[in-house]
């Protein structure tokens, strides 16, 4: 056992009184109300953060309002966003450790996979997105007014920044969602409300401290602590909020979409997953069902990609299957702390009860555990469970589980495999497994996904768009898309 020993700025910041960003202030919540944080490894307390009120996160949405309508940022250089998040970039590799060991603690995953992925690509992102900044273009357009076929007309268009951003992001990776919302706003010279996870808001906060030290005007970025029901649901109803952001369920999603639509509010989900990993007859069957195990049991299985269900060509199913099953059975589950740790606990007691009744469920209907199906604590584990004899019907296959259940189904051809991938009401996520490029291109324009990985799953790189078909969600994170989804177009014309 290696445990890693916490940075005394890890201490520090987890026993300090519980405080939230609003402006220029750290305050408390506006009746004093407080909620635990569980640490997920022990169950026992981690610390308390504000419950933040209605009345907080309205004065949060009006010191961004403020920011961004009278203040010095509303007047900020393209160069000036740029340096700023090239700033809060080098801010963030600074304290990358610190960062690692908070999300560990808050969240359960292991320190030095959230060190060397989590916050090492929410820099990138935030370095990426710097660059855009300078690189936001209108266009002259030649009109032909056929009204006034006598006149002379200048015509352009411009990109303008959509105003006050309304952010909620997940818990399975909170500071990395958080950089791919704050990253184009503030390039596009938004402002912000925060409302992180009501789980996993410690790096948020984190976050904060680091803005106001790169030196941004007071109120470009604000983080509310609380609940989604009272501090999510009055930053999803405020009128001052020009867009809303938000990565999570697809349920949740839904009633934002709705609420946003009643004010034309602009809006992003980027929701719930189930995607298929397919292993066509001649991939690389080792490397595809090591590729298969990381792709359903990294971060526990938490992660909206997750290659959930596994499509197996029918005469090398067993194999496969057999293969990921002694991969996972050979996983050491522990503290993420644990740095020989494969794979920490789900986030909380109620994630963990809805796994586990998943699983139960695939036992009560005749499905074969293949390897795991078992829970344990203190802390809350699941082992790493693959799940075979299941009808492709079943609410195994079809609905979003979140935890490290891998449902396995052999397919007899190339159009029965894309079928059952397609059988869906997600699409966020997919991966083929092949070495027949003329196959893998056929297939790849009939997968009705936004991202199709080959030969590899849930690789992200912050220039490729990400997002999904379906209930997986609307519009896209990273890439220029994003800067589109934060920016409204201005036609103008002029009489000469």
């Amino acid at each position: 056992m290696a445990i890693a020993t916490l940075l005394p700025a890890t201490t520090a910041f987890i026993q300090r009184a519980p405080r939230m960003l609003i402006g220029a202030e750290w305050v408390e919540a506006a009746d004093g109300q407080t909620m635990p944080l569980p640490n997920p490894a022990t169950g026992e307390q981690l610390c308390v953060v504000p419950r933040a009120t209605v009345d907080d996160v309205d004065r949060a949405v009006l010191a961004a309002r403020q920011a961004f309508d009278d203040s010095p940022w509303s007047r900020t250089r393209p160069r000036e966003r740029q340096n700023l998040l090239w700033k809060l970039a080098d801010l963030m590799q600074r304290d990358a450790e610190l960062l690692a060991q908070l999300e560990c603690l808050n969240n359960g995953k292991s320190v030095a996979v959230a060190q060397v992925m989590d916050v090492q690509l929410a820099i990138d992102f935030l370095r990426y997105m710097a660059g855009w900044a300078t690189k936001i273009e209108g266009s002259s357009v030649e009109v032909s007014v056929p009204l006034m076929p006598d006149q002379q007309f200048h015509s352009f268009i411009r990109r303008e920044a959509v105003g006050v951003v309304g952010a909620i992001v997940a818990w399975n990776f909170p500071l990395l969602l958080a950089c791919w919302k704050l990253g184009p706003a503030l390039a596009t010279g938004c402002t912000v409300v925060l409302k992180p996870a009501d789980e996993t808001p410690l790096t948020a906060l984190k976050l904060a401290e680091l803005v106001q030290e790169a030196g941004y005007p007071d109120g470009v970025f604000n983080v509310v602590t609380g609940t989604g029901i009272t501090a999510g649901s009055a930053l999803t109803h405020n009128p001052r909020v020009d867009k809303l952001t938000f990565t999570g369920s697809t349920a949740v999603g839904k009633e934002i979409g709705k609420i946003a639509m009643d004010s034309m509010t602009r809006v992003t989900l980027e929701l719930g997953g189930k995607s298929p990993t397919i292993v066509m007859a001649d991939a690389d069957l080792g490397s595809a069902a090591a590729g298969a195990a990381s792709a359903i049991f990294f971060n526990q299985g938490q992660v909206c990609c997750a290659g959930s269900r596994l499509y197996v060509q029918r005469k090398h199913f067993d194999n496969v299957v057999a293969d990921i099953a002694g991969i996972a059975n050979a996983m050491k589950l522990g503290s993420g702390l644990d740095t020989s740790v494969d794979m920490g606990p789900l986030i909380s007691a109620r994630q963990q009860e809805r796994v586990w009744r998943y699983i139960e469920m695939g036992r009560e209907s005749g499905a074969t555990i293949a390897c795991g199906g078992e829970q344990f604590g203190p802390g809350y584990f699941v082992k790493p469970t693959v799940i075979v004899d299941v009808d492709q019907q079943h609410s195994l296959v079809q609905e979003e589980i979140f935890g490290p259940v891998l449902v396995a189904i052999p397919f007899d051809d190339e159009a029965d495999a894309l079928r059952m991938a397609n059988d869906s009401p997600y699409g966020l996520g997919a991966s083929i497994w092949s070495n027949d490029l003329a196959a893998v291109h056929r297939m790849i324009p009939r997968i009705k996904s936004g991202s199709v990985w080959v030969n590899c799953h849930s690789a992200l790189d912050p220039a490729l768009p990400f997002g999904g078909y379906k209930m997986s969600g609307v519009g896209r994170e990273m890439g220029y898309a994003a800067i589109e989804h934060y920016t409204e177009l201005k036609s103008v014309l002029i009489k000469l």
